[in-house]
């Protein structure tokens, strides 16, 4: 009996990956001969099945720097607990930087009500129904990371 070799190396092939680019902002370095310009990506990437990770990619174009943050995402990947209701099962809260953002679950049909890169998070994440809000700044990459700071605080 011959093995076949296995090339997945440890990622899973039924899981559907889904990437949604929250911001592209241009960069400057000050260098001696004048400023070198860059990109900056912000991607969040999700299976809407309970695995979601945020990156960030640098580099010189828009197309390079994207394929950079979704290398970043996937080796963020966190998993999150999801209630039968497409919920989270208690209150959270998450820090990143000055971002704070608290979640709070909530009943079928409330959808998510959250703002900004928190929604897109959310939504990648699968989670259908909750409340939530940001405070103390509107960095879109701080609170995509606080986010994921409060999932990750999740108990089941």
């Amino acid at each position: 009996m011959v093995r076949q070799k296995d090339t997945s190396r440890g990622r899973d092939r039924d899981t559907q990956w889904q990437e949604k680019v929250v911001e592209v902002s241009r960069v400057t370095k000050v260098v001696k001969g004048g400023k070198k310009l860059s990109f900056r990506a912000l991607v969040v990437i999700g299976n809407e099945k309970g695995k979601v990770g945020v990156g960030v990619g640098k580099a010189t174009d828009v197309v390079n720097a994207v394929k950079k943050a979704i290398v970043d995402g996937k080796k963020h990947i966190i998993e999150v607990p999801i209630t039968k209701d497409f919920s989270i099962p208690h209150y959270v809260d998450g820090r990143a930087g000055a971002a704070k953002v608290f979640m709070s679950p909530s009943s079928v049909g409330s959808g998510v009500r959250a703002g900004g890169s928190m929604r897109t998070v959310l939504e990648l994440a699968g989670i259908q129904n909750v409340l939530s809000k940001q405070m103390g700044s509107n960095n879109l990459l701080n609170n995509a990371r606080a986010t994921l700071d409060a999932l990750s605080n999740l108990r089941h």
